[in-house]
């Protein structure tokens, strides 16, 4: 039997959109199946002209669910699972509480938001709700990387973490040491898992499917090396805050409107 480097290696150490027809146009949208993001024939793109980001405007998100249902069809991330690449938390601040002066802020993600929230808290009792997605930082200072004892997680010259299935042991020390949640064990793979911003279509001109499948324009992802970008235009003028900034991880998502109570 052959034995591959992965293999060796091993031996060695030992996520509503409520309507079908809402499912349909998803599905129509996005490809049926994909390759391995490492081993991706890029052609004619050169990964040293670009460098890549993306904003998240939580002023725009209504909780639809469709990128993260776009993003599980996409990418081939199971269904009978409850991993994503991609999800959405719903915040709910509920009114002072008279004795205590405190505030309770209620958060939760059923199904990674794909089939949608319900609403189990009485109107009169909230502040307010808000809708945040979340989704890989693709930090310019990857915690998951650092701890990779493979080298099988790396950042690309264009800015993106990916994983390299091939190398991949499936230690999970990357999913411990991520702190966004947001990797995932892939059982299929028998590897960590996680989003590459659809690398395989970012290469060829496309935008990630969770872009694409946003109907309020709530997520942007574009080029940080060219001023004419929309994602460069964005982050010049907005105000812009990042999640957990206090780690030193450089995310390259950046959030826009995004409320002191998100974690």
């Amino acid at each position: 039997m052959e034995i591959t480097r992965r293999d060796f290696t091993k031996i060695g150490c030992k996520v509503i959109i409520g309507a079908a027809a809402g499912s349909t146009v998803i599905s129509s949208m996005v490809s049926s199946s994909i390759a391995a993001e490492s081993t991706i024939d890029q052609g004619g793109y050169d990964w040293e002209k670009h460098f890549w980001g993306y904003v998240v405007d939580t002023r725009k998100c209504i909780g639809c669910g469709r990128c993260a249902n776009a993003c599980k069809h996409e990418n081939e991330v199971p269904f009978d699972e409850e991993v994503y690449r991609t999800w959405i938390e719903r915040y709910r601040v509920k009114k002072t509480n008279s004795q205590t002066r405190e505030e309770e802020v209620v958060i939760d993600s059923p199904n990674g938001g794909i089939d949608g929230f319900v609403d189990n808290i009485p109107a009169e009792e909230l502040k307010k709700a808000f809708y945040v997605p979340k989704i890989c930082n693709h930090c310019d200072n990857a915690p998951c990387v650092q701890v990779c004892p493979v080298g099988a997680t790396y950042e690309t010259k264009d800015g993106v973490v990916l994983v390299d299935y091939e190398y991949c042991i499936g230690c999970r020390y990357c999913i411990q040491g991520c702190p966004y949640g947001a990797r995932y064990f892939n059982i299929e793979k028998g590897t960590a898992d996680k989003c590459t911003w659809c690398y395989h279509r970012i290469t060829k001109g496309l935008l990630p499917a969770c872009v694409q499948a946003c109907p309020t324009g709530a997520r942007k992802f574009g080029d940080l090396n060219d001023e004419n970008s929309e994602v460069k235009k964005i982050i010049d003028v907005e105000r812009i805050n990042l999640l957990k900034p206090d780690l030193g991880t450089k995310p390259k998502v950046y959030y826009i409107g995004l409320d002191r109570e998100v974690k």
